[in-house]
């Protein structure tokens, strides 16, 4: 009556072989077979990580070679007509064009994609799934989209499974989710119109896994954490009314992340077989979704949380379990609240976490086995995992007591902090005016987002370095060269305003929280991001303070080379928070004030230093937003406050800007404008500027730079692609407000590449200041 499940693992391997084999075949030198090999042996490595761990089955379908939207795209046949595949291209060809572009595809006049003769095929757009740093491919549909089932990947898989031998749950996005996470490029189409043509191959799909004996299929409808409009919800009723009727097996539907909220009872009363609910960020529903699901129906209930490292307290998930299944008959499913995709393989023997640190934390093969103990300790074999459960005890109670947790200085500052240190001294008109006599910088002033590409001199130097084979002095030498050969090439190519290039920072998350008082890291726990980046999350576990300067030095170094403005480069404190493990004992809030202080005292060394130009990156400020809406004023009131606090120690004449990037920022613009950065550069380019015409109808105040190429694909686009969307830009932004720059940091681009795609950039800026624009 009790069974175990989770609705996904970690892609990437235990030491990122997939993101190794990935990159090796993007490079011509490992074949697709040998790929598909690795990835098949990864699949049944972690299907028997499951099956040790008591799982009831092992979960097919979350697999991806780049993202698990983007294998729906494949599955369902849309992929968009714009990228005008002729049919001979194998679908694995195919599914990394889509993923990253291609520079080599040629369209023609008949192919129907819309594109001109000879235009290369940019990537679909990448944004974030839900409010996590997974970055997800965006499927693009329009009143033309047709749907038609391609199940030969999935179905091998389920093969696999079934094979191994084990017993195959298969995971999928649900049709509403699919339609509702992508967008359409027709101005005035309803994507909800294409759902009567997708639902033929979602019951298509079902009835050929029923046909291999898959007894459950786990489709996630996320979407049931957002404040749908009601046509949305009327969708989820339709969709699944008519699964129901198809007399096939019943899905178990999944949600997650969120409350249900208002789509409480809407969950409740779909005809399925079950409904997977996430305890970890709902709790306070789980009773009443107890009671509300219908008895014949099956609850799985997300208690071990998917996506933070800490360990569990057993002895409360027990209590609260053993009341479910009271209302429940004794029935009842246990799983991880989401898919622990979110999570790093395993902490359990991480080399670089102390003994101390390691007892907190649980990694992906860990949250398994917790999912076991809670198994067993149901089932009424408490004895058998006694050990288990006094082990999270004393974790608990360990990290409760440790004096590494608070420091009584920083709840001091805290405690003493104005109520104006969030506020510049001047409104930003006046601040413009004082940069603009400072700075002196031409219209359409020029410039990259922060980061340079990391090359393997410099990874190999900054491993020997962290291995101890390499001195210091010699390692700040070797770094000291990459930064002057980077100002040297962005003066060749006319940038106007430079950057160090931040060939010494291996993250800049990890980069800065290394340096601050707070923070522990682990060699392996590695992340997947998008495709095969992967990101290695510091773990917060304590107050922040900043025991000396970061940046500083790097920085004057660069600025020390060259008359033009040198940006120094932080990170914001809602990015270092969201993108690190966060420690679950106090409000994020007040972990982001400690954070922002910390990066005050940089904003101001700089300053003080003579750099005129300092970038405060956030991109992940609308990641953070609660997916409910009654909770995002609170934290927009501190996130923005947070930035500001960061961001306001400075002159007028010294210029903030700040980064975004991947995201829908139309909901949150008023909060935006509050950072009152004096610049924001945004991820633009694969939306072709979409995202810039909400900015230019909410007239915001201060000066955008909107990103005019795609770092993330290896297409190198011309100066005429960049001066079409600079001119689209003008057309709903002032063009004394306008920067030109790049989408995001280079460090994963070659020099070459970079090299072709700046000159062009700075080829199209001049351009348009020869017109006058």
């Amino acid at each position: 009556m009790i069974k175990t499940h989770i609705l996904g693992f970690p892609r990437i391997g235990e030491q990122r072989e997939l993101k190794t084999a990935l990159e090796r075949h993007w490079r011509g030198e490992l074949a697709a077979e040998a790929l598909e090999a690795q990835a098949a042996e990864l699949r049944a490595r972690h299907w028997r990580l499951q099956q040790r761990a008591g799982l009831d089955h092992v979960t097919v379908g979350d697999f991806a070679l780049y993202d698990h939207v983007a294998n729906l795209i494949q599955l369902f046949g849309c992929e968009p007509a714009r990228f005008g595949f002729s049919g001979r291209e194998t679908p694995l060809q195919r599914y990394f064009v889509m993923a990253r572009g291609s520079t080599a595809h040629a369209h023609s006049e008949a192919c129907g994609c819309g594109a001109a003769p000879g235009d290369a095929a940019a990537a679909l757009e990448m944004t974030k799934w839900f409010d996590t740093n997974y970055h997800y491919l965006v499927p693009e549909f329009d009143a033309g989209t047709a749907f038609s089932l391609h199940p030969e990947r999935l179905l091998a898989e389920v093969d696999e499974a079934i094979a191994l031998p084990a017993s195959p749950k298969v995971a999928l996005l649900g049709p509403v989710s699919f339609l509702h996470l992508g967008k359409s490029r027709e101005d005035g189409f309803d994507r909800l119109a294409l759902l009567e043509r997708l639902l033929p191959a979602y019951e298509q799909l079902l009835a050929r896994l029923a046909a291999r004996g898959v007894t459950w299929v786990q489709l996630d409808e996320p979407v049931l954490g957002l404040d749908l409009a009601p046509a949305w919800q009327a969708a989820l009723r339709q969709a699944y009314a008519r699964l129901a009727r198809a007399e096939l097996p019943l899905p178990m539907l999944a949600s997650y992340f969120s409350p249900l909220a208002g789509n409480l009872a809407l969950a409740c009363e779909l005809p399925v077989a079950g409904l997977h609910v996430d305890a970890v960020r709902a709790p306070d529903e789980l009773l009443a979704v107890a009671r509300c699901l219908p008895r014949e129906r099956e609850l799985s209930v997300g208690i071990v949380d998917g996506r933070n490292i800490w360990r569990s307290d057993l002895e409360a998930a027990l209590q609260r379990l053993r009341e479910v299944r009271e209302l429940r008959g004794g029935r009842l499913w246990v799983a991880a609240s989401c898919s622990l995709l979110h999570l790093p393989f395993s902490l359990r023997q991480d080399r670089a976490l102390d003994a101390e640190l390691q007892a907190w934390l649980a990694g992906a093969v860990e949250k398994l086995d917790e999912l076991r103990v809670l198994r067993r300790a149901l089932w009424g074999d408490e004895a058998g995992v006694a050990r288990e459960l006094a082990e999270s005890r004393a974790a608990r109670a360990a990290r409760a007591a440790s004096l590494r947790v608070r420091q009584a200085a920083v709840a001091a500052r805290v405690a003493a902090l104005p109520a104006d240190a969030d506020r510049r001294h001047s409104p930003f008109p006046a601040r413009q005016a004082a940069q603009r006599r400072r700075l002196r910088l031409p219209a359409f002033p020029t410039t990259t987002i922060g980061s340079f590409p990391q090359t393997p001199a410099i990874r190999a130097a900054r491993a020997a370095f962290r291995r101890g084979e390499l001195p210091q002095a010699d390692y700040r030498q070797a770094m000291r060269q990459e930064i002057e050969l980077a100002v040297r090439k962005q003066e060749a190519l006319g940038l106007d305003v430079l950057v160090h290039g931040e060939a010494e920072r291996n993250d800049m998350v990890e980069y800065f929280g290394e340096q601050l008082a707070g923070f522990a890291f682990t060699a392996n726990g590695w992340v997947q991001s998008y495709g095969s980046r992967c990101v290695k999350p510091p773990v917060l576990f304590g107050d922040v303070s900043r025991p000396q300067a970061m940046t500083v030095d790097w920085t004057v170094f660069a600025q020390s080379l060259t008359a033009r403005p040198m940006k120094g480069m932080l990170t914001g404190p809602i990015t270092i928070l969201q993108w690190s493990f966060v420690r679950d004992d106090q409000p994020r809030a007040d972990t982001a004030l400690q954070i922002a202080l910390a990066i005050r005292d940089e904003v101001a060394e700089l300053e003080t230093a003579g750099i005129a130009v300092i970038q405060i990156d956030e991109p992940a400020l609308r990641e953070g937003l609660p997916l409910r809406r009654d909770a995002r004023a609170d934290y927009l009131a501190w996130a923005t406050r947070a930035f500001r606090v960061a961001a306001s120690p400075v002159r007028d004449d010294t210029q903030i800007h700040t980064h975004m990037c991947y995201a829908e920022f139309n909901d949150i613009l008023p909060d935006i404008a509050a950072l009152d950065a004096d610049v924001i550069t945004l991820e633009t380019s694969r939306s072709g500027m979409a995202l810039l015409r909400a900015f230019g109808d909410f007239r915001y105040p201060n000066e955008i730079g909107p990103g005019v190429y795609d770092i993330h694909s290896p297409r190198v686009p011309e100066a005429a692609e960049m001066q079409r969307l600079l001119r689209k830009a003008a057309e709903v932004i002032p063009a004394g407000q306008l920067w030109v720059n790049p989408d995001c940091g280079l460090k994963t681009r070659g020099w070459p590449e970079t090299e072709a795609a700046l000159r062009h950039m700075v080829d199209a800026a001049r351009a348009l200041r020869g017109e006058g624009a």
